[in-house]
C-alpha cells in the first residue's frame, strides 16, 4: 500500500484549527498560504497518497482559500502542475492573469513554481492531484499558457482522465506499489494528453480565452479607478460592449458582476491587514474604485453575509490571536 498522510481538525479545540490548518498547509506544501475568509473556526480533512511520483490527496474543508506567494514559488523544490477536481462545492483558480471557475464534474490546472492563488467560497470536497512536470517534458507543451485554466472533464480526454484520478484515489488502499506507479504514469499520460488537446482549440475558442485574459488584465489595471466602466474598456480594448459582454456568455457571472466581486475581495484583503487599521472602511472602499459607502455596505453584506464593520473586527481579532501565539 503506498505511503499516506492523514489531518483533521476533529480533535483540536475550535480555538486551535484554524492555527493548525494554516500551519499544516505551509509544511505539506512549501509555504503555501491559507486565508478563512476571516472565519475564526475551522472543519478540515486531508488524506494524501502517493501513486509513484503523483500525489493524490482529497480535501474535504469550510470555505477557505489558498495563496502562493512568488518568493515560496520560487523556493520550491519540486515542480508540480496541480489540478483541482471537486466532488462537491466549486473552486476558482488565479495565474498568470487568468481565472478559471471549476465545478463537479470538470477540472483546472495551475503550476506550483508560479504564484497562484484557489478560492473555495463554500464548503468543499476535492480531489487534489499533483503531478510532477518531468511526465510532460518531452511533448513540446508551453505551460505557461495553458495554466490558470478549466481543461474540462465532460467528454473526450479531459473525461477520461477525471475518471482516473478518481478511481485511482480511491483504489490505491487495494494497490501494489508497482501497480501504483503505473497508474500515477497513466494519469501523467492522460494529462498530458488533455493538455495538448486544449492547445490545440480551434482558432475562435483560442482567441476567445485570449481576450477574456485581456479584460481580467485591463480590470486588473483600473480595480482602483471609480471611472472603469464597461464603456471606458470597451475603448482601451478596441471592440464593441456586446463583445465584452459575449466574452463571459458562458460564465457564472455578467463583466459587471465579475468586476463588483474582484473589488470586494479586494477590500476584504485590505481589511485583514493590521497596518490598514488606521483607515476608515469607507477609505478603503473608495480606494478600490466604490463611490459610495451605502452602496458598499449593502452590496458587501448580500454577498458576504455580515456588515463590513463585523467582518473587519473578527478578521483583526483573529490576527491579533494569531500574533500574540
Amino acid at each position: 500500500m503506498p505511503a499516506e498522510t492523514r489531518l483533521t481538525t476533529d480533535n483540536l479545540a475550535p480555538q486551535d484549527s484554524a492555527l493548525a490548518w494554516r500551519d499544516w498547509m505551509a509544511s505539506l506544501f512549501d509555504g503555501l498560504e491559507s486565508d478563512l475568509y476571516g472565519d475564526t473556526g475551522f472543519d478540515g480533512h486531508l488524506h494524501s497518497a502517493w501513486a509513484g511520483d503523483v500525489v493524490l490527496t482529497q480535501l474535504e474543508a469550510n470555505r477557505h482559500r489558498v495563496i502562493r506567494r512568488p518568493r515560496a514559488a520560487r523556493a520550491s523544490a519540486q515542480r508540480y502542475l496541480k489540478i483541482v477536481a471537486p466532488w462537491h462545492g466549486q473552486a476558482v483558480v488565479q495565474q498568470h492573469g487568468r481565472q478559471a471557475l471549476v465545478q463537479p464534474g470538470g477540472w483546472a490546472i495551475y503550476d506550483t513554481s508560479g504564484s497562484y492563488e484557489v478560492a473555495n467560497p463554500q464548503r468543499i470536497r476535492h480531489l487534489i492531484v499533483m503531478v510532477p512536470t518531468h511526465l510532460l517534458t518531452q511533448r513540446g507543451l508551453h505551460l505557461p499558457t495553458l495554466m490558470g485554466r478549466t481543461v474540462g472533464g465532460a467528454a473526450g480526454i479531459s473525461r477520461v482522465a477525471l475518471d482516473a484520478m478518481r478511481s485511482t484515489y480511491q483504489e490505491l488502499p487495494s494497490m501494489t506499489a508497482e501497480a501504483a506507479a503505473g497508474a500515477g504514469r497513466m494519469i501523467g499520460e492522460l494529462v498530458c494528453l488533455s493538455l495538448q488537446e486544449l492547445a490545440g482549440h480551434a482558432p475562435a475558442p483560442a482567441l476567445q480565452a485570449a481576450f477574456k485574459d485581456r479584460i481580467h488584465a485591463y480590470i486588473a489595471q483600473h480595480l482602483r479607478d471609480p471611472q472603469l466602466s464597461i464603456e471606458r474598456m470597451a475603448q482601451a480594448l478596441n471592440c464593441s460592449k456586446r463583445h465584452l459582454h459575449n466574452a463571459f456568455a458562458n460564465a457564472d457571472t455578467t463583466l459587471a458582476e465579475y468586476i463588483l466581486q474582484r473589488r470586494l475581495q479586494a477590500c476584504m484583503d485590505e481589511m485583514r491587514q493590521p497596518e490598514s487599521r488606521h483607515r476608515t472602511i469607507s477609505e478603503i472602499a473608495f480606494g478600490w474604485g466604490f463611490s459610495s459607502s451605502a452602496h458598499f455596505s449593502r452590496v458587501f453584506r448580500a454577498r458576504v453575509g455580515v456588515s463590513p464593520t463585523e467582518f473587519r473586527s473578527t478578521a483583526l481579532d483573529l490576527a491579533a490571536g494569531l500574533q500574540s501565539d
